[in-house]
């Protein structure tokens, strides 16, 4: 865990060495071979043609890299939800 105090005197704790679950709603096109690429989370296709990546991603700078890989792709991004730790 680190604690940092910031000015305000309010203590933010982070544990930086727990992955986080997200779902990561896309929306456009990629087959599932794609899931090596983006780091092995699961692809799954939405009834109404959103695409659904889904699984545990180590930090926020796996986070941002895999939103470089999104953009790189041309895909939209619509939203993120991290739904907590899941060991």
């Amino acid at each position: 865990m680190i604690e940092d105090n910031n000015n305000s005197g309010d203590s933010i704790i982070s544990d930086k060495s727990e992955a986080r679950y997200y779902q990561i709603r896309l929306k456009g096109y990629l087959s599932s071979d794609w899931s090596e690429w983006f780091d092995g989370l699961a692809i799954s296709y939405e009834e109404n043609g959103e695409i659904l990546l889904s699984g545990l991603i180590q930090d926020q700078s796996a986070l941002f890299g895999l939103f470089i890989k999104i953009q790189s792709l041309g895909i939209t991004l619509l939203s993120v939800n991290n739904t907590g730790s899941k060991t």
